[in-house]
């Protein structure tokens, strides 16, 4: 029986340091320390397999074992032995050359140990005796004890001299370590004392080092200096932990409600049951609690890591909560820094155009819109200083923050704890105010420096955001003035056409053709301008595009106009031609072109309207005998908007006459000289009611 509880028990270390031995070969990066460390785990491997091994098979010779124990004892002293450093290398030998003189002292008295047992060339068999004593060598005894003292030399000095803020990361490897060569030493003085070997004590040697190993693994797990590479999920340790918290929890409460079901009598079964019941109940509201969940996060990462953080797991969580989710960005940009340190909820406080910090956004809580003027003492050192201010370390030791005075609405706002300025090109865009964190966070240099990093960011995407919200406002109102101004264009004109109307009435008023057409002309003005208003009133609608005839369009236009002086002409080369378009913006822009034409021609001049046919196109030519425009006026200023040689122009006619036929798919062509006349070209597409394919 004995014998099968020590050979599991080596066996189980074997396994243990094997495991460990291929975790550290697959995650090496040419780190020599990292590479001691292998070969001692993997030195243990064989070390405890032959123990194991001559157990299992009872084989009488020891020999090899005691050479696997000073192999055993070297490795490790070596691998201590290198991480002191008490004779650096020379810095331009290569890191595997780089083999310190203390490394060559300790191996040279390790070889006289491996000489020393070869000379005596024990042959003591290890067999259970009656006594329960396992037989041995002095000089074997003496020895081994020799190599253990040497191993808590090295573990202490390694300890001693390492630096109190960086023994948290050492100090899981000097207690595995230390508890080798401790339980060695003690198993070797009882062996002197008494000449043999305990039984239990060997025995046991197979479990100890099996509950060591997982503490060098946590060291290699925190990455001090001599660490190869390893490093182990904060994910998968979180889940881990929680699994196993959740398992012992579970065994003890099935122990427990076990021993009510024994003590219980009568109603052991139902105490039982009830019991075990609330157990699980309590686990799953303790499994689904944030604050708990919270605490073991911390608890993990103060406890088992280096840094508190995974920086890359938490920018790219900070960076999915303030790109996506359903909440408002303003919303997101809380959570994603609440998450942090996590923290339930807070509000957030934005500059607005009058220079003033106010609250725009809450998460998980209500706040009262309170305002913060910017030049207070508050909002300036926030911008001077851009520190994140712990009001708990401000109410206990206000001289770490002497130039600070918190604004008095801040009180009111239960359980505030830090506040995040969120600083861009230096200047204070706003600032967030986190509640107290679910579980107690230590606010030292790294997560100050994560806050005010991610508040940065933070503040990057609500100035885009602001900004993307101010650039739509402006395009809505340049939309509408726009709009407005293509409106004042044709008002422009139609007061153009009454006043033409209003100076011919004295001369032709008795004319019945002249009243006929000023009732027509008066009308069409009226019923333009309430469509014009319409259209102003109900914004930038949609156009409703319908199938026009434009020998019919131009016909109606050149009667409108038959009163100017000169009178249009119009011919029609090609008529039942059909175009798509709206018939307002159509006959604004044709008329348009005309009116120019008659204006920029004498009275004694002519203007032609005509009409023909190319290809699929229609093509209508408004030419004139007016002055002209030079070649240098086309290209530079024609088709800008607010651009024009008239008194009382408003430069917008041509601008819209060229961007309607554009979106017609059409073209304005212009073709004109000085003193000689102007001819502009328009080009529509022809309407076709069966396409070909």
């Amino acid at each position: 029986m004995l014998t099968t509880i020590a050979t599991a028990g080596y066996v189980t270390a074997a396994v243990a340091y094997f495991l460990l031995f291929v975790l550290l070969l697959t995650s090496w990066r040419g780190r020599l320390y990292g590479l001691l460390l292998a070969i001692a785990c993997l030195v243990s491997v064989f070390w405890a397999a032959a123990i194991a091994g001559q157990l299992y098979w009872d084989y009488p010779s020891v020999f090899l074992i005691e050479i696997l124990e000073i192999f055993r004892h070297a490795g490790w002293s070596i691998f201590l032995i290198t991480l002191l450093g008490p004779f650096q290398p020379r810095k331009e030998d290569s890191t595997l050359l780089r083999i310190r003189p203390a490394v060559v002292v300790i191996a040279v008295l390790y070889l006289i140990f491996f000489v020393f047992i070869i000379f005596l060339n024990s042959s003591n068999s290890i067999e259970f005796t009656p006594h329960g004593q396992l037989p041995g060598s002095f000089g074997n005894f003496f020895t081994g004890l020799l190599m253990a003292v040497i191993g808590m030399i090295l573990v202490e000095q390694y300890y001693r001299n390492t630096s109190p803020e960086q023994r948290w990361g050492i100090k899981f490897i000097c207690l595995g370590m230390g508890s080798i060569f401790v339980y060695d030493f003690y198993l070797l003085s009882d062996a002197l004392l008494f000449r043999k070997i305990n039984v239990d004590i060997w025995i046991a040697r197979g479990w100890v080092n099996t509950l060591i190993v997982p503490l060098i693994a946590l060291s290699a797990a925190r990455n001090p200096k001599w660490s190869v590479g390893i490093s182990l999920s904060r994910h998968v340790l979180f889940y881990s932990s929680a699994l196993f918290g959740a398992a012992v929890y579970l065994l003890v409460m099935a122990a427990v409600g076990y021993y009510l079901r024994l003590s219980g009598g009568t109603w052991g079964a139902v105490l039982q049951l009830t019991f075990l019941s609330g157990a699980i109940l309590l686990l799953i509201i303790l499994l689904f609690s944030g604050t708990t969940r919270s605490w073991l996060k911390v608890f993990i990462s103060k406890h088992f890591y280096s840094y508190n953080y995974d920086y890359r797991e938490e920018w790219l969580r900070f960076t999915r909560t303030l790109s996506e989710g359903e909440l408002e960005l303003r919303a997101r940009a809380i959570k994603a820094l609440a998450q942090l340190v996590e923290s339930p909820a807070g509000g957030l406080w934005f500059r607005q155009e009058n220079g003033r910090y106010q609250l725009i956004a809450g998460w998980n809580i209500s706040l009262k819109k309170e305002i913060t003027e910017a030049k207070n003492k508050f909002c300036q050192f926030l911008e001077e200083k851009a520190w994140v201010i712990d009001l708990r370390e401000y109410h206990a030791d206000p001289k770490k923050y002497s130039a600070l005075v918190l604004p008095d609405w801040l009180s009111d706002i239960p359980e505030s704890r830090l506040i995040v300025p969120l600083i861009l090109h230096r200047e204070l865009l706003g600032f967030v105010i986190l509640i107290e964190p679910r579980s107690a966070i230590n606010l030292n240099w790294e997560v100050r420096d994560l806050l005010r990093v991610a508040g940065t960011q933070a503040a990057s995407y609500l100035a885009q955001y602001e900004a993307t919200n101010a650039l739509s406002i402006a395009r809505q109102f340049e939309s509408f003035n726009r709009m407005s101004t293509f409106v004042v264009h044709d008002i422009k004109n139609l007061i153009f056409q009454l006043s033409l109307l209003l100076s011919n009435a004295e001369k032709h008023k008795d004319n019945p053709e002249f009243q006929k057409d000023m009732i027509e002309t008066v009308n069409f003005s009226v019923n333009k301008m309430k469509r014009l208003l319409e259209k102003l009133s109900s914004g930038n609608q949609s156009e409703k595009s319908n199938i026009l005839y434009l020998d019919q369009l131009l016909q109606q236009i050149i009667e409108r106009k038959s009163f100017n002086m000169p009178k249009p002409l119009l011919e029609i080369t090609d008529s039942g031609l059909m175009v798509e378009a709206d018939y307002s913006r159509l006959e604004r822009v044709l008329s348009h072109l005309i009116q120019n034409a008659i204006e920029a021609t004498p009275k004694n001049g002519q203007v032609w309207v005509r009409l023909t046919r190319k290809d699929n196109s229609a093509v209508i030519k408004i030419e004139d005998t007016g002055h002209g425009m030079s070649e240098q006026f086309i290209q530079k200023k024609l088709f800008k908007p607010f651009e024009s040689t008239k008194a009382a122009g408003m430069g917008i006619g041509v601008f819209e006459s060229k961007e309607y036929i554009n979106e017609l798919e059409g073209q304005l062509a212009v073709d004109s000289q000085e003193l000689v006349g102007t001819t502009f070209s328009v080009m529509l597409p022809l309407y076709r009611e069966h396409p070909e394919s």
